[in-house]
């Protein structure tokens, strides 16, 4: 009852189906690439990287103005800062390469994100470099307009000379821009906080809350003339993706058309194979024996297998329910008879009283006696064929020497060895003895005079060959001898259980036998493990 129960509970409660499982996996799949763009940030990234080179770009062009701008001033040497490091960057490079590139170095992941940029502090403006940032201050505010980047341009001790309102303003103690007046580039990210209502999502004003800074030294004769300085806001990765809203629609339709294709071969090579596998478990539990057939489409390897072993799973369990049905008749069959027989006597002896004289109540009850007899021998017939069924191998081993030597002497027969009586035979000596006791016993009751045992060993077998010289088994019966209660000696008190306890003996322990033809007699075959 408790195993009832619990498999009803097991079949209550709730779990997805293999298809929903599918899916799932497969819309998770599908949205890795959102996760990766809005949650690892891969793609605002190399948007930060690409603002940064813009940056870059349109300072190198600026610094180069500037920096002729300065030598056509005619600025001393000792007006300018220090020198440019330019060594690192030819070491990196290995060679004499004239060309200086400053590739962009921004990562979202790595980089700390600075606090906004700290406000400028009032200093004193050197007049050379003033006059230039008043030519210059037209050009940067006409770039500005266009490339929407914000330009400091300061002289060589960080004050501003280009630069809106912060003209004249020091901006000298800020991180990058001292880096760059030391002769470095340097880059930053900082926190950007808008002076205005977040914009519209496709405005030109970008949404993010990143802003990103560039330090450029500007070199003269090897020392520092001036630090442009630039900053602008990356791209709202909305916005941009928004722009290519194309190509981002085509692989939107790409990736889901994969997906389902995906979906679509696994249903037909996996979820398909197992439903029908299912369906077909179904009518061979309802008795259909139609069923136990291969599937239309098993879809892959694994599935075929499986489906054959399940199917020759249901035919051994089919053989075996129609094995235990046949056996199950001849049992009762088997034991009604003498049991009618028993009862009938004990009728007689009980209702016949003194009517019946002293040699017919002799010879009744001699009918019980005889028939108990053979309900006895029935049961431990049937006893000795459950326990050789169920026999597990045991590792031991014997020889036809060894397992003769077990035997009681039969006074009906002679039993001899002809050869192998000491190849080592993977079975035990009980077992053995089992085994050779009923061939033994059949070749006697069959009016054998001499029965002859020999083995011979070959590729990890032994063949075990028991013969004798008795009236042999009919054409008729040769294909029933195994089996149960099949015996045309009923009447001298065969059971016909033997031979089928000698096969399913042998069976348990990897062994076989089989009815060979013989000139005369009885031949039998039995393969077996060698030791």
């Amino acid at each position: 009852m408790r195993r009832l129960s619990d498999r009803k509970w097991i079949g209550n409660k709730w779990r997805p189906r293999l298809a929903t499982v599918v899916i799932a996996i497969l819309i998770v799949v599908l949205a890795l690439p959102l996760v990766g763009l809005f949650f690892f940030r891969l793609y605002e990234n190399q948007l930060i990287r690409q603002t940064e080179g813009e940056l870059i770009a349109q300072g190198a062009v600026i610094a180069a103005i500037y920096a002729q701008d300065v030598r056509d001033a005619g600025i001393s040497q000792d007006k300018l800062g220090g020198p440019v490091d330019v060594e690192s960057d030819d070491a990196s490079r290995g060679d004499d390469s004239p060309y200086q590139p400053i590739e962009p170095s921004l990562d979202l992941a790595s980089d700390y994100l600075l606090p906004t940029r700290p406000a400028g502090i009032a200093a004193t403006t050197d007049p050379a470099f003033a006059a230039i940032g008043a030519r210059l201050s037209g050009i940067l505010d006409i770039t500005q307009k266009t490339t929407l980047a914000g330009f400091r341009l300061l002289d060589p001790h960080g004050v501003v000379i280009t630069g809106r309102d912060e003209v004249g303003l020091s901006l000298a103690h800020v991180g990058e821009v001292r880096d760059a007046l030391a002769g470095h580039y340097a880059n930053a990210l900082r926190q950007r906080i808008p002076d205005q209502p977040p914009p519209p999502l496709y405005s030109v004003s970008r949404g993010t809350k990143v802003r990103v800074f560039v330090a450029m030294p500007i070199a003269v004769d090897g020392r520092v003339a001036g630090v442009i300085y630039l900053s602008r806001t990356p791209n709202n990765i909305v916005k941009h993706l928004y722009g290519e809203r194309g190509k981002v629609t085509l692989a939107a339709i790409a990736m889901l058309f994969g997906t389902l294709l995906i979906a679509l071969v696994f249903l037909r090579t996996v979820s398909r194979p197992i439903y029908a596998l299912m369906e077909r478990t179904r009518r061979i539990a309802a008795g259909e024996r139609d069923a136990i057939r291969p599937l239309d489409h098993h879809g892959t390897r694994e599935m075929a297998e499986l489906s054959a072993a399940f199917l020759d799973m249901a035919e051994k369990l089919q053989a075996r329910s129609d094995s235990i049905q046949t056996f199950a008749t001849h049992v009762s069959h088997e034991l009604k008879s003498p049991l009618t027989a028993i009862q009938g006597a004990a009728e007689l002896l009980r209702d016949s009283g003194e009517a019946m004289d002293a040699a017919e109540r002799q010879r009744f009850s001699g009918n019980i006696v005889n028939d108990a007899g053979r309900l006895n021998l029935l049961v431990r017939r049937l006893l000795d064929l459950a326990r050789a069924e169920n026999l597990a191998p045991s590792g031991e081993s014997t020889s036809l020497d060894a397992a003769l030597a077990l035997l009681p002497v039969d006074g009906r027969l002679a039993v001899g060895i002809e050869a192998g009586g000491a190849i080592g035979l993977r079975i035990s000596a009980e077992n053995a003895a089992i085994v050779l006791a009923n061939l033994i016993d059949n070749s006697a009751r069959h009016g054998a005079t001499q029965v002859l045992a020999s083995a011979t060993a070959a590729e990890g077998r032994a063949i075990v060959t028991v013969s004798d010289d008795g009236a042999g088994i009919s054409p008729s019966n040769k294909a029933r001898i195994f089996e149960p209660f099949f015996t045309t000696r009923r009447e001298s008190g065969g059971t016909g259980m033997g031979l089928g306890i000698v096969l399913a003996l042998l069976k348990a322990l990897d062994g076989t036998i089989a009815l060979v033809d013989s000139g005369r007699g009885t031949r039998f075959e039995i393969s077996l493990p060698v030791v």
